[in-house]
């Protein structure tokens, strides 16, 4: 069953994790790498299962798996087999799979949240690249090659018990065509989320109209939701209007702080996002989003504020 439908069927919003790096670089991760946060997988795998808890604590309906950054090409280059890669991917879902169901045997409130479920992350070929170009959606290779390099890490995602597969930053509707196609031919019975980076409030990040976008993934029944992510807030609105006008799935946003990824330096700069996150989420839910989250440079903080006006019976 769709476990995004399952979870609006009950309640107006669901409420997604937020930044995952940001948590882990406060517990003293040193990210710059090329593996970023599944370099921590290897390393520290219980700070992931930390930062999933807070989440949790936090009212989240939803945690995000620490496998954006991990393929089996990207741990090969840093001295794995291809089953050691595959063992560890699968271990991103176990960590947080384990972690929902603890909390959740110890929550209370059963009747006020919902069960919580576990997404996993499935970065963009530009993440694997670690140039930046998920912002840029200038890749130099084919769709058939996206294909191929998509398959591995989903088929072990979904293998590990993934409830659904977060494909988030996608920059052009080549590579969210690659894995629809993976979708219908390898994974019948699973649903995934399409969640695209954008360049401004009509056009994803590498031209591409929004709505074209939405056009095109309408017809796939598996794609349980469509949307935006690590995209500046000030955008949002008008993306969530350019994709409810062309399609009827829910609408997915969780937009980054507000500042700007350097690629070169593998650090944020500019301005963090005036006024409060929760404030625009709440206006993003008024324009039509769903489901709502944060990205990069977002907390647990974020996630809590955006409980409060959405559940406000909850006791966290």
């Amino acid at each position: 069953m769709n476990p995004i439908q399952n979870i609006l069927n009950g309640f107006p919003l669901m409420i997604l994790d937020g930044a995952f790096a940001t948590e882990l670089e406060k517990r003293g991760c040193d990210l710059n790498h090329g593996l970023w946060s599944a370099k921590v997988l290897m390393e520290s795998p219980e700070m992931i299962a930390e930062v999933h808890a807070d989440y949790f604590s936090a009212g989240a309906d939803c945690v995000i798996t620490a496998s954006y950054q991990a393929t089996v090409e990207g741990f090969r280059h840093h001295g794995l087999s291809e089953n050691e890669a595959l063992a560890l991917i699968g271990r991103s879902v176990e960590i947080a799979v384990n972690e929902r169901d603890r909390f959740w045997g110890s929550c209370t409130q059963h009747t006020l949240r919902p069960k919580p479920i576990v997404a996993a992350s499935v970065g963009p070929y530009g993440a694997f690249l670690a140039d930046g170009s998920e912002y840029r959606g200038d890749y130099q290779i084919s769709e058939e090659e996206l294909i191929v390099f998509h398959y591995p890490r989903m088929k072990a995602l979904i293998d590990a018990g993934a409830d659904i597969l977060a494909c988030e930053t996608i920059p052009c509707m080549m590579e969210a065509r690659a894995i629809t196609r993976l979708l219908q031919s390898e994974f019948p019975g699973h649903f995934a989320w399409m969640s695209f980076s954008a360049k401004d409030g009509k056009h994803i990040s590498n031209g591409e109209l929004m709505a074209d976008c939405a056009k095109e993934l309408e017809s796939c029944a598996q794609i349980a939701a469509i949307g935006i992510n690590c995209t500046a807030p000030q955008h949002m609105a008008s993306l969530i209007r350019e994709i409810k006008g062309n399609c009827t799935k829910p609408v997915i946003v969780y937009p980054n702080s507000g500042e700007s990824y350097e690629a070169g330096t593998k650090t944020w700069g500019g301005t963090h996002c005036q006024g409060s996150f929760s404030s625009g989420a709440q206006h993003w839910f008024e324009e039509g989003a769903r489901i709502i989250g944060g990205c990069c440079r977002t907390s647990p903080e974020d996630i809590r504020a955006i409980v409060g006006w959405a559940r406000p019976g909850l006791v966290l």
